[in-house]
């Protein structure tokens, strides 16, 4: 009798959440299926921790540091062109008629002219040239190669007198946002910060995120500043963007308190995240029921079995720490807990029975109390 007393009142009695059982047996409920709970080993948190260390500028957004400017509609260019003497085509009384310029050595300055919507731009007896998506080098060579037959030994340089085109956006939480050209020589990430006179918040809790061919990715500005790889040189169309925006996790069940508490941007360990929580509650928690809930990334795992659900392209993971087991300890200090976690500790099952003893005592105790005095037989 005690056992169904007990059985049947489990389910009335006020807890924190779901038990150790309830969350592992998640994936075997019809309405929870695709859910994966994953016990975590010193393995799974180093290939999580490997996963983090990946996602990073310097792996993600490869390519050429200084690619050469590809001419853009918009684009302003002077052409200069020089002829061997005898000049056959640019001749002084030619280039006197055609109101161009004509320098000591030869050279024929056109006026700087701006690529039109076309991508074209127009060169004496050459015609038009389409510049757009051809790099300097190779607009030279296009108009040399017109010229060719019509003038003598003709050679061409043409210069970008000014950049409309190639430009990187810096917006955010910086002091001025702005568009910066690209140079010859290139850009890197923190120069660009600093153009647009650094960023407002405190380093420790802003992220940078830059957006580039529609792929988009974050990192913390102190990741960047630790390690040089991240500073990245920044492509034409690049969007920089600094984000002040606290990270944070979920804290529920037998904890030292129930919170939604705010990390750094450079993250922290499920060691850290415990002890900001207050530790489990030594006097209600189980220590083997210690879990994180997370949408994880497809890749982040070498899973048991293939993810069969995914919400907005990542899958509904349960991590699970067991406390008793010394190992976790070394575990729980690497491995990272991601914004928007939920961490929670299931009550210990002598907690359950405590409060159903603490019900049926209630109940009995008084009822012995009044037979004692005779009230009731």
């Amino acid at each position: 009798m005690l056992a169904v007393l007990l059985g049947g009142c489990a389910h009335f009695l006020p807890g924190t959440g779901p038990s150790e059982k309830t969350v592992q047996a998640a994936p075997t409920q019809a309405s929870l299926q695709g859910i994966e709970v994953i016990p975590v080993n010193y393995t799974v948190a180093r290939e999580l921790e490997r996963d983090q260390m990946q996602r990073r500028f310097s792996s993600v957004f490869r390519g050429a540091e200084h690619p050469e400017h590809l001419v853009g509609a918009g684009d302003v260019l002077q052409v200069y062109i020089w002829e061997a003497p005898p000049a056959m085509l640019f001749t002084a009384q030619a280039v006197a008629s055609a109101g161009l310029s004509l320098g000591g050595s030869g050279m024929v300055s056109l006026p700087a002219q701006t690529v039109d919507n076309s991508g074209d731009i127009a060169v004496p007896f050459a015609g038009r040239i389409h510049a757009a998506g051809l790099t300097l080098s190779q607009v030279e060579a296009l108009v040399t190669k017109r010229l060719k037959g019509m003038a003598n030994h003709p050679q061409v340089l043409v210069a970008l007198a000014q950049n409309n085109t190639q430009n990187v956006t810096v917006v955010g939480n910086v002091q001025h946002s702005m568009e910066l050209p690209l140079n010859p020589g290139g850009l890197r990430l923190l120069r660009a910060l600093a153009l647009a006179g650094g960023i407002t918040r405190p380093v420790e809790k802003t992220s940078i995120q830059i957006s580039r061919d529609g792929r988009v990715m974050t990192l913390p500005l102190q990741t960047i500043l630790r390690d040089p790889r991240q500073n990245i040189a920044l492509r034409a169309g690049d969007v920089v963007t600094a984000l002040y925006q606290p990270s944070s996790f979920t804290v529920l069940g037998a904890a030292g308190r129930n919170a939604e508490i705010d990390f750094e941007a450079s993250g922290i360990t499920l060691a850290q995240a415990l002890a900001r929580a207050g530790g489990v509650d030594g006097s209600r928690s189980n220590p083997s029921g210690v879990f994180v809930f997370r949408f994880e990334s497809p890749d982040a795992l070498h899973w048991p079995k293939q993810p069969t659900k995914l919400v907005d392209g990542k899958v509904p993971t349960i991590f699970q720490f067991d406390l008793r087991d010394p190992a976790t300890f070394f575990v729980a200090q690497s491995f990272p807990v991601q914004d928007h976690d939920l961490l929670y500790v299931s009550d210990s099952p002598s907690t359950d029975l405590q409060r159903v003893l603490g019900v049926v005592g209630s109940i009995v105790y008084p009822f012995a109390s009044l037979q004692n005095l005779g009230v009731i037989h």
